[in-house]
């Protein structure tokens, strides 16, 4: 993953320690005093709640803890490879585009993210500027040609 996906990744771990966690905890405790716990929806939906966030604060912890985080800015080539920030145009439409290939967690294309995995990225990989991918898309195939590979 990128720095960035990894400082996201973190801040996202201590939202949830520091104050989801203790928030929902306090629900729990605010309906526990309510009285009868079995008919208690307040208590259920709190408790439901604290799972959910226990199972997202594991998931993210699992992430951090298998991650291999790759500095962008120190990384240079005519290649296309992990964290580049590839321009491209597409040969029907003229229509020019630009993506960074990041991890499948920090992809994100409206912002111009794209998953390593997407087929994409499967495509450009490997290859250098004025080199022409195809990729198969829901559209049928559509060709671009490799502009620019930049390390940002």
């Amino acid at each position: 993953m990128t720095v960035l996906g990894y400082q996201t990744l973190d801040e996202e771990l201590k939202r949830l320690k520091t104050i989801e966690r203790p928030a929902v905890i306090a629900a729990i405790a605010e309906a526990r005093s309510h009285g009868d716990l079995s008919e208690n929806a307040e208590y259920h939906a709190a408790k439901e709640r604290q799972g959910w966030i226990e199972g997202q604060i594991a998931e993210i912890e699992d992430k951090i803890a298998r991650a291999q985080v790759i500095d962008v800015s120190k990384l240079s080539g005519a290649q296309v490879k992990f964290g580049a920030t590839v321009s491209v145009v597409d040969e029907d439409t003229e229509e020019e585009a630009r993506y960074q290939i990041v991890g499948d967690h920090e992809a994100d294309v409206k912002s111009g993210r794209i998953s390593l995995s997407s087929p994409l990225s499967r495509a450009m990989i490997g290859k250098e500027v004025g080199e022409v991918v195809e990729v198969n898309t829901p559209g049928g195939v559509k060709a671009y040609e490799i502009l620019k590979v930049e390390w940002v």
